[in-house]
């Protein structure tokens, strides 16, 4: 189980004793299926949902443990359009459609769940009506539109190559004056360099990336082994292959973690940080990785680039060498509706290829 999970599921533990029991037995029903981290964002639009339920009245509280199935089952039409346009502006920065879709979808899963599957000590439905059954969930995610918000913020062709480069000693030159900044890049330029190489050559996620561990690398045959979003088989890493481009930026690292970073015998993980006022490294984050790839794509002229762009540019470049089901394998796709984003962003390079 990945770090994130294991927090994901202590999180989850807390949080469902203030649940009412019929989304607890919920929960229960769909632990084998899904990962604690799905299951703790489930938990949250239902903290939101019985909590307007109690704000507008419906439910008589005043704990969210205390929603009764009959309040659920009296809900009509104009509840559930309320609580819609609730969702729009509850908070300062409006949930996008994307959101209040997943949100809604998250109800309408449970109500299915309680009206189709569970049953009381007679054999009946727990809930005897469904108002969630009449709510059409349009899809607001299409392949097409996501593409079309990706063009031009990606590295293209040479550019994946030529960020790494700079990332390994053009930044110094940058920042040749400031002397923290500069020691920082000395520093870790070369996990940096090797960080960026890995994604832009196997298209992990930065998810995967931080919960890598020194063993999960496999040198002679260009293989990481990782624990993959989706895949709730918590006994089974899956093998990712990865470039020979990278190879060489993995290797410079791995033969400074240890002296450079401080790492303890009992650290495992492959990349690391040193946090201020501490002595040894530990984990890198997630948003440490974030955080250092928006440094140097800003210097480096791409300010829109982010960590999980630098995903979508090997897909993108992976593609054009590569069909649709192989570049859904490589990236760890559930399906190839997801892996349609790329083929968008290619339009442009196949239409060159056809005139040529």
């Amino acid at each position: 189980m990945t770090i994130q999970k294991q927090k994901d599921r202590v999180h989850l533990e807390q949080k469902l004793p203030t649940m009412p029991w019929y989304i607890q037995q919920y929960m229960e029903y769909k632990l084998p299926d899904l990962s604690p981290s799905t299951l703790l964002e489930y938990i949250r639009d239902y903290e939101i949902f019985l909590g307007w339920l109690i704000t507008e009245g419906i439910s008589e509280g005043p704990l969210m443990k205390d929603v009764t199935l009959l309040q659920l089952e009296s809900l009509r039409m104009e509840h559930i359009t309320a609580y819609r346009i609730y969702l729009t502006t509850y908070k300062e920065q409006k949930n996008s459609r994307i959101t209040i879709s997943r949100k809604l979808s998250s109800m309408r899963s449970l109500f299915h769940y309680l009206s189709q599957i569970a049953e009381d000590e007679n054999l009946y439905p727990l809930l005897k009506r469904n108002v969630m059954a009449k709510i059409e969930i349009k899809r607001v995610h299409k392949p097409k539109d996501s593409a079309a918000k990706l063009k031009g913020k990606l590295l293209e062709e040479d550019e994946l190559e030529a960020f790494i480069h700079y990332i390994r000693e053009g930044y110094a030159a940058d920042v040749a004056s400031n002397k923290q900044a500069l020691y920082a890049h000395q520093l870790n330029a070369a996990r940096d360099a090797a960080i960026a190489s890995l994604i832009l050559n196997s298209g992990l996620r930065v998810s995967e990336v931080v919960n890598l561990n020194i063993d999960d690398v496999d040198m002679n045959h260009k293989l990481i082994y990782v624990y993959r979003k989706g895949h709730n088989d918590e006994t089974f890493k899956t093998p990712v292959y990865y470039r020979e481009r990278a190879k060489d930026h993995l290797e410079v690292y791995l033969q400074l973690r240890s002296t450079r970073y401080h790492a303890p015998k009992r650290e495992k993980a492959l990349f690391l940080a040193i946090k201020n006022g501490e002595q040894e490294g530990n984990r890198m984050t997630k948003r440490a990785m974030q955080q250092m790839v928006l440094k140097y794509a800003k210097r480096f002229g791409k300010p829109a680039l982010t960590i999980h762009k630098l995903r979508h540019s090997f897909a993108t470049d992976y593609y054009l060498q590569n069909d649709i089901y192989k570049t859904k394998e490589q990236l760890g796709h559930a399906s190839t509706e997801t892996t349609e984003i790329y083929a968008h962003l290619t339009d442009k390079t196949m239409s060159e290829a056809i005139d040529r």
